[in-house]
């Protein structure tokens, strides 16, 4: 019951971990077909993931696993990319941290989806190893949503790495 306790009390609003993040493409970060590298869009969601999952639990974190990283449109040179990561749901040591990438033609205005992700992320003490958690509130609807999806996809996770 302790330990129930101890996670209820230190739980946390998911938009206390929410984080945006905006650069501009330019033609180094590029391929032959003017659009940004697939590589460079996984650096920036790897790095969001972290910070989103640092704000939540308050410590160093690792990168466990990337699971479901569907591209899904082209972002060009001279657009803006916009990332969006929260954490969706915790499990002892580590986070599930959604990710949405989007362009922007800062010329128009126009704005469309070309990635998400969902990336696991552990936290660590101060000797690296793996360590406790605060739990999640999730208050939308999209928050409820993500955080039940959350279990089944924690689950697929489990399945998969014993199949290994």
């Amino acid at each position: 019951m302790g330990g129930a306790i101890q996670m209820m009390t230190e739980s946390r609003p998911i938009q206390q971990s929410r984080t945006f993040l905006t650069d501009l493409v330019f033609p180094p970060d590029t391929n032959h077909h003017h659009t940004i590298f697939g590589g460079k869009v996984m650096a920036y969601v790897d790095k969001i993931a972290c910070i989103a999952a640092m704000r939540h639990c308050r410590k160093p974190v690792v990168t466990a696993s990337s699971d479901s990283f569907d591209f899904l449109a082209p972002i060009k040179t001279g657009e803006a990319i916009n990332l969006e990561a929260y954490v969706t749901w915790t499990h002892k040591t580590s986070m599930e941290v959604f990710v949405k990438v989007e362009s922007e033609n800062l010329l128009t205005g126009e704005k469309r989806i070309t990635a998400r992700a969902y990336l696991t992320m552990i936290a660590l003490d101060d000797e690296g190893k793996p360590t406790v958690v605060p739990g999640v509130i999730p208050e939308t609807a999209e928050e409820r949503m993500q955080y039940e999806k959350a279990k089944e996809r924690h689950v697929l996770r489990r399945k998969r790495k014993v199949e290994m």
